[in-house]
C-alpha cells in the first residue's frame, strides 16, 4: 500500500475476527516499530507483545473494561524508559523524550499494521500501575500506549478530520 493511502486507510477498529496474526506479521510490526526515530537514536521504550488470553483480558480491565482490547489477537503495550533518556538529556529526556519515543514508534507500529491489512486502535486510557504489573515491568519503565492489532470485523467510515486552515499557522499562532 502507497504511504498516503496507509494514511487515509488507518481507522480505529475495536472488533476483531480471532484468526491469529502469523508470526512473521507480527514481527514486521515491531520491526517498524523498531524503525522509528528517536531522541539521540536512545530508543526509551520498551515493547511488550501480549498474546495469553488472560492477560489481554486484564489489560482490557485495566483500560476501564474496553472489552475489544481482549478480543485482540495481539495487543503490543509500549512503556517509556525515562531513565535510559534522563542519562543523556536529563529531566526533560525522563518526562518527554522517553513518552515522545515510545508513542512515536506505535505510531509506526499502527501504520505498519494498516499496510500489512489489519486493524488496531490506539488505547491511551488505562491504569498505568495496573498496565505495569500485568507485564511485569518495574517502576522505572512508564505504560504510554497500547495497540490491539488484528484481522478487523468492522468497516468504520472515515471521520471527520479538522480543516487545515484551523490546523496550521503561519510563523506564529494567532487567535482561536
Amino acid at each position: 500500500m502507497d504511504f498516503f493511502t496507509v494514511l487515509q486507510a488507518r481507522r480505529s477498529i475495536r472488533a476483531f475476527h480471532s484468526t491469529p496474526v502469523e508470526e512473521a506479521i507480527v514481527w514486521r510490526i515491531v520491526e517498524a516499530a523498531n524503525c522509528a526515530p528517536s531522541a539521540g537514536n536512545l530508543q526509551a521504550y520498551t515493547l511488550v507483545l501480549v498474546r495469553d488470553p488472560q492477560r489481554k483480558r486484564a489489560l482490557a480491565k485495566a483500560a476501564w473494561e474496553q472489552a475489544f482490547i481482549a478480543q485482540a489477537p495481539v495487543v503490543l503495550v509500549f512503556l517509556a524508559d525515562a531513565l535510559r533518556s534522563q542519562r543523556r538529556y536529563g529531566q526533560r529526556g525522563a518526562t518527554l523524550y522517553a513518552v515522545q519515543d515510545a508513542t512515536i514508534a506505535c505510531a509506526y507500529a499502527q501504520m505498519a499494521a494498516t499496510a500489512l491489512g489489519l486493524g488496531s486502535c490506539w488505547v491511551g486510557a488505562f491504569d498505568e500501575t495496573a498496565v505495569r504489573s500485568i507485564v511485569g515491568a518495574p517502576p522505572d519503565l512508564r505504560p504510554v500506549a497500547m495497540l490491539p492489532i488484528g484481522y478487523a470485523a468492522e468497516s468504520p467510515p472515515p471521520t471527520g478530520r479538522r480543516a487545515l486552515h484551523d490546523l496550521v499557522h503561519h510563523e506564529q499562532v494567532s487567535a482561536y
